[in-house]
């Protein structure tokens, strides 16, 4: 199985998860020039794709949506609540009823050899989910977008190979920055984004003999920067109740502009 982020970050997201046979996209945040140009850098082309799974309706994560659609046929893979919010958007425009696969939270479904597990994460957005995806013993899941974790979160989380999971913001670079005091709010709230602590947190959670990566995302362009979170994170785990240090693992930072590194399992 592979991963690999083309972009992720407060102004799009759109990540690669495959294997041998199967292709998949997770969200369509930025345009459909920008996710052939980073799919031709590892190899595929957007017509290789078997699937989109999207976490949710926010712009970014669907902006690229309308034109994959309409262009290559590609079955979309969202809740009922998100569909609604996608077919209300002019933004996206029309696309063919057919395409859309509905998922539920908690309900796995196979595409080709892959195994998808949608699960409810707590986000200011319809119905958003994030995706574990698994072949045989091996397991994937990009995990943004979630104000707040829990052990149902944990408990969806546990025995990964690979994690992508949030990294929005530096809680002071938040509170005193130029946000609106009710953005700020938002952001900071449990039905918000993930910061750095909470994600270094979570992750002393998650942390076993089996992980072997862990890619921080969805970085605020304004509240973040990529040294800030990797240390952040690395300085909850160390400091947190786990029997694991930050050098056990490989921790890495998803790009905001451009394509991150592939990861194999």
């Amino acid at each position: 199985m592979r991963l690999c982020s083309i972009t992720s970050g407060s102004s799009g997201n759109c990540i690669y998860v495959g294997a041998d046979n199967t292709h998949l996209i997770i969200d369509t945040g930025i345009s459909g020039k920008r996710i052939e140009n980073g799919l031709n850098q590892i190899g595929l082309k957007t017509a290789d794709m078997n699937g989109i799974l999207i976490t949710h309706e926010h712009s970014d994560h669907i902006s690229g949506l309308g034109v994959l659609a309409r262009r290559y046929g590609i079955p979309i893979y969202a809740t009922k609540g998100t569909i609604y919010e996608i077919k209300k958007s002019k933004s996206v425009g029309a696309i063919p009823d057919d395409l859309f696969q509905e998922i539920q939270e908690d309900t796995e479904f196979m595409i080709n050899e892959l195994t998808v597990h949608p699960f409810s994460v707590s986000h200011d957005a319809a119905q958003p989910v994030a995706y574990r995806i698994s072949r045989e013993d091996k397991s994937i899941a990009i995990a943004t977008d979630l104000g707040k974790y829990d052990d149902y979160t944990i408990d969806n989380l546990k025995d990964l190979d690979v994690l992508l999971l949030e990294a929005n913001h530096d809680i002071n670079m938040l509170q005193v920055g130029s946000y609106p005091y009710y953005l700020k709010q938002r952001i900071l709230g449990d039905r918000g984004h993930l910061s750095n602590e909470l994600s270094g947190r979570l992750l002393c959670k998650l942390i076993s003999d089996k992980l072997k990566a862990v890619v921080l995302g969805h970085l605020s362009q304004e509240n973040n920067y990529e040294e800030l979170a990797y240390e952040t994170v690395r300085l909850e785990i160390s400091m947190g109740e786990a029997a694991y240090n930050p050098d056990d693992f490989y921790i890495t930072v998803a790009k905001r502009d451009c394509i991150s590194e592939l990861i194999t399992i």
